[in-house]
């Protein structure tokens, strides 16, 4: 799995012009599901993104987990993580995982999250979607098994 975590005061994402997904203060995460890639990554992935102390204290440095601060989960399925751009100038996207079994994988992500008692929006799995993301810091962090 490639995760990318941004540290967000608010995000959302909208398919065909609804609002499917909407946060407040907290993380968007953007997956990439690769071949091979198991449950055993995704749960040590959601542990991860929950415990990271990527949040602010008092005195202004990274000491705080999404637990601390009451923050939220906006997780998006993203296969253009796992783009390979090493030749040529168009990705080779071969390295991502089938559609069925990374949706199952997200699926499964996103529900281990919501096991640790985090509020947790997404996308739709495969869907054209846009979303906005009012950074924090920014703070942006990349997270691979």
């Amino acid at each position: 799995m490639k995760i990318v975590i941004q540290r967000c005061f608010q995000a959302r994402v909208e398919v065909e012009g609804e609002v499917v997904g909407l946060i407040a203060r907290g993380l968007t995460v953007f997956v990439g599901v690769e071949n091979g890639d198991d449950e055993s990554q995704a749960e040590k992935m959601a542990r991860k993104i929950v415990a990271l102390r990527i949040f602010d204290n008092d005195q202004g440095r990274f000491d705080r987990s999404l637990l601390d601060v009451g923050g939220q989960v906006l997780a998006i399925s993203n296969f253009t993580l796992c783009g390979e751009t090493k030749k040529g100038a168009r990705p080779n996207f071969s390295g991502a995982a089938k559609p069925d079994a990374a949706n199952a994988l997200f699926t499964r992500f996103v529900t281990l999250l919501r096991a640790q008692n985090i509020v947790v929006e997404s996308g739709i799995f495969g869907a054209d979607m846009k979303v906005w993301v009012e950074n924090d810091g920014p703070v942006t962090l990349i997270l691979e098994n």
